[in-house]
């Protein structure tokens, strides 16, 4: 029997960031709103000649532990776990990182998912590794600047001002034994959400040559109100689905540790409640933001580094994307995957 291992992670987090002071005087949002309400004390901010694929490498690279000791050549895939808002439009990111760490043995692909490439990506990795005998060693990786993308102008997309920027990484190795070992997936999308949150410039529907307004080029809701009834209605009750049947394993035991993505407090506490877990089993990133994806990835190396998780708990890594899909994914910790010296705790 084949068991599919989270053998290495690691996040890359830019130096610059944005605190609740400069989104409160750019939004006129006030301060203790920004930082107590939405949970931003400070969100993580690359500069302009930082690009998501670049993120992605040095997500690798920068935490000396991914690929040490492993030859880049034995790495049989890269799946692209990013944003689609990456160095360019009509890209595979995902080639571009298996050139630039030397992946020559690899097939390279990009998933498009929004906040849930990671989940849907170890899903996807798990299920390709089990059926196809070639598949030893799968790198899931990519860079998040959707920071780009918010106007803070708007305040139809207040939702939107956690967007931060970093990438992570996550090597999945294929052995007969189990450490770290993936095991179950729940994924919900929902089709009502589909136009709720786009970018309008870009596309065949306003393509850049006709040279949009500036206001087209950002993150926009079309109708707010109409998204808020839904999610409310909705989001939280498939948030809590795909946690307890992603949950439903052979560990047959209560989760440990609740890996979440970055949104607003009282959402946080939403999902905790019902699931009878305590402050202390999910980190609220509320000095990092929402990168996209690596989120739960980030969420995993803190409770690591802080001691958080012991051999054998039950860890379950949970998010949400535009568009919309829930997602969530289960395994069991057996050891460490980070290099929690290359970490950064901000706290």
């Amino acid at each position: 029997m084949s068991f599919i291992n989270l053998k290495r992670a690691a996040v890359w987090l830019p130096e610059g960031f944005e605190d609740a002071a400069h989104i409160a005087k750019e939004s006129g949002v006030p301060e203790h709103v920004v930082s107590s309400k939405m949970g931003i004390v400070r969100k993580c901010r690359a500069d302009k000649d930082t690009h998501p694929g670049d993120m992605a490498v040095m997500a690798v690279m920068a935490a000396k532990k991914v690929l040490k000791d492993i030859d880049p050549l034995s790495i049989d895939m890269v799946i692209w776990t990013g944003s689609e808002y990456k160095d360019y439009i009509v890209w595979t990111a995902g080639i571009y990182v298996q050139r630039e760490l030397g992946l020559k043995n690899a097939k390279a692909f990009d998933i498009s998912a929004r906040c849930s490439n990671k989940i849907l990506g170890l899903h996807l990795a798990k299920s390709l590794m089990l059926t196809d005998p070639k598949l030893k060693r799968v790198l899931l990786c990519g860079g998040h600047k959707t920071g780009d993308l918010v106007n803070y102008k708007d305040p139809n997309t207040r939702f939107l001002y956690n967007l931060a920027d970093g990438g992570s990484a996550i090597l999945l190795e294929k052995s007969e034994i189990a450490c770290n070992p993936l095991l179950e997936s729940s994924i919900i999308t929902d089709g009502d959400f589909t136009t709720d949150v786009i970018v309008p410039a870009g596309g065949t529907r306003h393509p850049l040559r006709d040279q949009p307004e500036m206001s087209m080029t950002y993150l926009q809701v079309p109708d707010v109100d109409g998204m808020r009834e839904r999610l409310e209605k909705r989001s939280i009750v498939n948030f809590l689905q795909v946690i307890r049947e992603a949950s439903l394993n052979e560990l047959k035991k209560p989760i440990d540790y609740l890996a979440l993505l970055h949104m607003k407090k009282s959402a946080h506490d939403a999902i905790l409640e019902p699931m009878e877990l305590a402050q202390s089993q999910s980190i609220y990133l509320d000095h990092y933001g929402h990168f996209g994806a690596p989120d739960q990835v980030l969420s995993l190396g803190l409770a690591e580094k802080r001691g958080l998780v012991k051999k054998g708990d039950h860890v379950v890594l949970a998010s949400a994307g535009i568009g919309y899909m829930w997602s969530a994914m289960s395994l069991r910790w057996d050891e460490a995957t980070f290099n929690t010296n290359e970490l950064q705790d901000l706290g």
